[in-house]
C-alpha cells in the first residue's frame, strides 16, 4: 500500500544471498527442520534486499510468513520439478507477502536469480502476485478470495482426475472480509480434504493490532463451527509446522485449517509487531522501504541470525553479494493531494459536528491521522470490510449524519459497489474518498492500480465524481462536495506527489461539469484531470509550442458531468479535441466528453482522440509505467501532434 518516507542519502550498498549459497545449504544434507530454518533466515535477507532496492514493498508480512513458505516449498509441495501446472498448489490470498514468495522461488531455482533485482520493475516481479510469474497460482486483489479460488481449483482438479493438494496462506486481518467466512461452509459440505488453509496469525494488520480494529475472537472455534478440521502451532517453529502437517495427513474427508501464530516483522527486533507498536500507535513496517539506517540495522540482525544457523550446520561463513541501490530522486516542490485532503477534512470536521469519518484500515494512506486525533468520537475504524463500512455509512446517513468513507479507490469502487448503489437509491448523502487512484504508483501492480473506478461508479444515479489536480483544488472540491450539493460524491485522489508546472486558477465558483483553462492555445484542445496527467500534457504542450503548434489545455475535474454550454465555449473554433484519462479509455471521462462533443452538432465536425489506459496496467517504476502505456510527455507530444495534423489533413481533403 502506501510507501514509508525514505531518505535520499548517498551510496547505499545492498547485500543479498546468491543462489549458490542456497544450493550449498540444500546440498549439506542437514535434517529437514534445520535446513528449512536456515533457508528461511537467508530468504529474509533477500526479501529485505528486494524491498529496499525497489523502494517499496511489504516487509512485515513477508517476514512473518517466511518459515511457512520455506517449509511448504522444501518439504510439502510435490512435483515442483514438473512445473507449476503439474505440482501441488500454493498461493497467498493476502498477497502482500509476494517478496517472501519470490525470495523462496529464486532460492530454489524456480525463478531466475536475475529477478532478485527486478521487484516492482517493468516486466519484472509485480508488487502483488500475478499469474504471469511462474509458480504464482492466483492473483491477489480485494482480500478474502483465497478459499473460494481453492474450492474452484479442487473441483476442477477432481473433474480432470488430477487431484492435487492446495495450500492457501491468509492473513488474520484478511479474516475481516466477509468472503472468507462465506467460503467456508461449502468447502466442508463438499468434503474438500485436499485444501489446507494456513492463517498467518501475526495479529497486526496494516495500521495496528487486529484486536483493536475488529477482534477475531476464538478463530479456532469459528473455523470448527463451519465443519473444518483445525490445528494450531507456532508458525516460526518449523518442527511444529512439520508435526502439525503430518497430523493432518490422515484427515481426508474435510478441509483443514492451521492457525499459525507468528510475529509481524519477525527477525528484526524493531520491526516486530510488539516492539514496533510499543514505540508508537501505528505499525510502520506494513509497507514501504526502510531508510538507510534501518536497512543497515535490520540487515545486521538478519545476518546474525542466519550466521547462527550457518555455524550450527558447520557451513562456515555466508558468502554475500553486493549491489548498489538505484537512487531515487524526487522533486522537492510537489503537490501532495492526500495531505491537502487531510487538512481540508479536519476543517470540515470543525464546521460540521454531524460529520463522521469511516476508514478501512488505511488511516495513514488516506490522510486521516489528524482527523482521528482531533475528533476520536467521530472516527470509526471499520477494518478490512468495505461492504460493511459502506452500509454502516448508509445507516448513518439515514439518521442525519454526513458520513465520509475512505479506502483505496480500487477497493472502494469495486468491493462495495452494490452497497454504494443501494445507498444512493435511498436519496441519502455519503461522501466517498478513494485514494491511490489511477495508474500510479506503478509498484503495487494492477490489483492496486485503480483504472476502472470511474466506469464502476459513474452511472450511479445521484453520485457526483470529481478528481482534483492540486492541493488548492482539493480544498475547493471538498468544500463543494461536503456542503453545496445534495448529491452523494466520490472524490478520487492521486496519492503520488507530483510537481505542477501550472497554477490552479478556476476563475469562478465551483460548478459541476465546468472546468478551467490550464494553458491557452488555438490549434488543439486537450481535456483531462488530475496532477500528473495534466502536468505531462502541459509539458507536451510547451514542447509543441516551440514547433509552432498551439495547444489549449483544459482541466475538467468532473468525471461524470460535463456542461454542454461550457464545453462549446472551451472548444471554440477548434476542430480537434484530445481527451486524457488516468483510467481505462473505455468508461473513462473521455467517453463522456466525446459523446457531449457529438451532441453539440458542430459543423464542421470535431474529431475527438481519446488517450488513456488500454490494457491491463503494468507494474513498475512510475516513469516505466507511463512510458509503457504511452502516457508520458514524449508520447503526448507525438499524440497531440498527430491529432492536430490529422485534423488539418482531413479539412484539406474535405
Amino acid at each position: 500500500m502506501g510507501d514509508l518516507q525514505t531518505d535520499q542519502g548517498e551510496r547505499l550498498d545492498l547485500r543479498f544471498v546468491p543462489s549458490r549459497e542456497f544450493r550449498r545449504l540444500l546440498d549439506a544434507g542437514a535434517p529437514p527442520e534445520a535446513t528449512a530454518a536456515a533457508f528461511a533466515a537467508l530468504a529474509r535477507i533477500n526479501a529485505l534486499y528486494m524491498i529496499t532496492g525497489a523502494w517499496s514493498g511489504h516487509i512485515g508480512t513477508s517476514f512473518s510468513s517466511m518459515e511457512i513458505m520455506s517449509w511448504l516449498f522444501l518439504n510439502e509441495l510435490r512435483d515442483l520439478d514438473k512445473g507449476p501446472s503439474a505440482c501441488d498448489i500454493f498461493f497467498s490470498s493476502k498477497g502482500h507477502d509476494a517478496p517472501a514468495l519470490y525470495a523462496v522461488l529464486i532460492a530454489l531455482g524456480l525463478l531466475p536469480e536475475a529477478q532478485l533485482h527486478q521487484l516492482r520493475r517493468l516486466h519484472g516481479l509485480p508488487g502483488h502476485p500475478h499469474v504471469e510469474t511462474p509458480y504464482v497460482q492466483a492473483n491477489t486483489g480485494s482480500l478474502g478470495m483465497g478459499v473460494s479460488k481453492a474450492k474452484g481449483m479442487a473441483l476442477a482438479n477432481r473433474l480432470s482426475g488430477s487431484p492435487r493438494r492446495i495450500f492457501v496462506l491468509t492473513g488474520d486481518g484478511e479474516l475481516q472480509e466477509g468472503q472468507f467466512w462465506e467460503s467456508l461452509a461449502s468447502a466442508a459440505h463438499l468434503g474438500l480434504g485436499e485444501i489446507v488453509v494456513i492463517v498467518d496469525h501475526n495479529k497486526v494488520q496494516s495500521d495496528t493490532w487486529v484486536a483493536q480494529v475488529s477482534d477475531l475472537g476464538d478463530v479456532e472455534a469459528k473455523l470448527r463451527a463451519f465443519g473444518w478440521h483445525v490445528s494450531r502451532c507456532d508458525g516460526h517453529d518449523v518442527a511444529a509446522l512439520a508435526g502439525t502437517l503430518r497430523a493432518l495427513d490422515g484427515v481426508t474427508d474435510r478441509p483443514k485449517a492451521i492457525v499459525a501464530d507468528t510475529v509481524k516483522g519477525r527477525g528484526v527486533s524493531f520491526m516486530e509487531g510488539p516492539e514496533a507498536l510499543a514505540a508508537g500507535p501505528l505499525y510502520l513496517f506494513h509497507s514501504g522501504a526502510p531508510p538507510e539506517t534501518q536497512y543497515r540495522d535490520g540487515l545486521a540482525e538478519l545476518l546474525a541470525d542466519a550466521g547462527r544457523h550457518w555455524t550450527h550446520l558447520g557451513l562456515g561463513t555466508i558468502d554475500l553479494d553486493v549491489r548498489e541501490r538505484n537512487p531515487r530522486r524526487e522533486a522537492r516542490d510537489t503537490d501532495n493531494l492526500v495531505a491537502a485532503y487531510g487538512r481540508a477534512l479536519v476543517e470540515q470536521g470543525r464546521r460540521n459536528p454531524r460529520l463522521m469519518v469511516l476508514d478501512a484500515d488505511l488511516i495513514k494512506d488516506c490522510g486521516l491521522l489528524d482527523f482521528a486525533a482531533a475528533f476520536p468520537d467521530r472516527f470509526v475504524e471499520c477494518g478490512i470490510a468495505e461492504q460493511d463500512m459502506v452500509s454502516m455509512a448508509c445507516g448513518m446517513a439515514r439518521r442525519g449524519v454526513l458520513p465520509v468513507v475512505h479506502s483505496f479507490a480500487c477497493f472502494l469502487s469495486a468491493r462495495p459497489n452494490e452497497q454504494v448503489y443501494n445507498q444512493c437509491s435511498e436519496s441519502s448523502k455519503v461522501v466517498y474518498v478513494g485514494s491511490l487512484a489511477g495508474l500510479l504508483p506503478g509498484g503495487p501492480g494492477h490489483s492496486h492500480q485503480s483504472v476502472r473506478d470511474i466506469s464502476a461508479l459513474g452511472a450511479v444515479p445521484g453520485l457526483l465524481l470529481a478528481e482534483p489536480s492540486s492541493e488548492a483544488e482539493v480544498t475547493d472540491l471538498v468544500d463543494y462536495l461536503f456542503n453545496a450539493t445534495p448529491d452523494s460524491a466520490y472524490l478520487r485522489l492521486v496519492s503520488v506527489k507530483w510537481p505542477l508546472p501550472f497554477t490552479y486558477r478556476p476563475g469562478g465558483p465551483v460548478r459541476p461539469g465546468v472546468g478551467w483553462m490550464v494553458r491557452p492555445g488555438d490549434d488543439l484542445v486537450v481535456i483531462g484531470y488530475g496532477p500528473w496527467l495534466l502536468s505531462n500534457a502541459w509539458e507536451a504542450a510547451a514542447a509543441l509550442d516551440r514547433e509552432g503548434l498551439s495547444v489549449r489545455l483544459v482541466n475538467l475535474p468532473w468525471l461524470n458531468r460535463v456542461d454542454a454550454q461550457w464545453l462549446s465555449e472551451v472548444i471554440g473554433s477548434c476542430t480537434a479535441v484530445v481527451t486524457l484519462d488516468n483510467h481505462y479509455v473505455h468508461g473513462g471521462q473521455g467517453g463522456m466528453v466525446a459523446a457531449a462533443v457529438a451532441g453539440l452538432g458542430r459543423s464542421p465536425g470535431v474529431r475527438v482522440t481519446s488517450l488513456g489506459v488500454t490494457d491491463l496496467p503494468e507494474c513498475g517504476g512510475n516513469d516505466e509505467v507511463l512510458a509503457h502505456h504511452r502516457l508520458d510527455v514524449a508520447s503526448f507530444v507525438e499524440a497531440f501532434r498527430s491529432a492536430a495534423v490529422g485534423r488539418r489533413r482531413s479539412q484539406t481533403v474535405g
